[in-house]
């Protein structure tokens, strides 16, 4: 089972060797890198030439921001199974993929989440918030859960059906589009009880008040489009994070 991890990107160099690192150290044996680059001015393509894998496939070129340059990089991509790893992210262990691709050799199954962690920006080993996802119950969308996209894997039959991430949302697009999976498209999703991939804290979704509230916006506009609830579940999702901060 091949598998393509998709990284889209633009200067991303403070970062992304960790990045590489954690997918050179992965034991399952047929992996191909997809780098989407948004014309990075500073190291990130010497950094990739450095750290990247034997089969890292790059294009440095203008986009139209962050989904745009993730369906770029999903459509080059030749893997049976396709997922994302952002340039702040690293996969939690060598075995991370090795168990994803176990999970898919059931043919009933077209995708795989895990568990997430966000980590300190300065210090990766400080986890500051645990997202333990749990299985899937399709009532719990109302309530405002969704797996943790930086975790997901599909098979890339999936996005054919399903289509791409919707680029008229600027910072909620993978919301949408987990909404637009568990729902009509009716993706059929197993869950893996462990920490799949450590974020660095401080995202583009929270760098600002002003920030804040547009994703609101655009979490509202998923929520009423994929008809999974409305003000009560946008709420709900912001409060379930607080739980994800009592770290053990």
């Amino acid at each position: 089972m091949r598998i393509s991890v998709v990284t889209a990107v633009r200067n991303g160099a403070p970062t992304i060797a960790g990045t590489l690192s954690s997918l050179r150290a992965q034991t399952h044996p047929s992996l191909e890198h997809i780098v989407q680059d948004g014309m990075s001015t500073d190291d990130t393509l010497a950094r990739i030439a450095a750290f990247g894998l034997p089969d890292t496939r790059l294009v440095s070129e203008t986009d139209g921001g962050l989904y745009d340059a993730i369906n770029r990089g999903i459509s080059r991509a030749t893997g049976d199974v396709v997922g994302l790893l952002h340039a702040d992210d690293q996969l939690a262990g060598p075995d991370v993929l090795a168990k994803v691709a176990a999970l898919l050799e059931d043919a009933a199954i077209d995708g795989v989440y895990g568990d997430l962690e966000y980590v300190g920006r300065d210090d990766p080993t400080r986890v500051i918030r645990r997202w333990r996802a749990g299985a899937f119950d399709p009532g719990a969308l109302r309530r405002g859960w969704m797996p943790p996209h930086p975790t997901l894997y599909l098979r890339r039959e999936v996005f054919a059906r399903a289509g791409l991430y919707d680029t008229g949302y600027r910072i909620s697009g993978d919301y949408d589009a987990m909404l637009r999976f568990l729902t009509s498209a009716e993706v059929r999703l197993a869950y893996l009880p462990r920490v799949m991939v450590r974020m660095k804290m401080g995202g583009i979704s929270n760098r600002s008040m002003a920030q804040l509230l547009r994703k609101s916006r655009e979490d509202y506009r998923a929520i009423r489009r994929h008809g999974v609830g409305g003000l009560g579940t946008l709420v709900a999702k912001n409060v379930s994070k607080i739980g994800q901060f009592r770290v053990r």
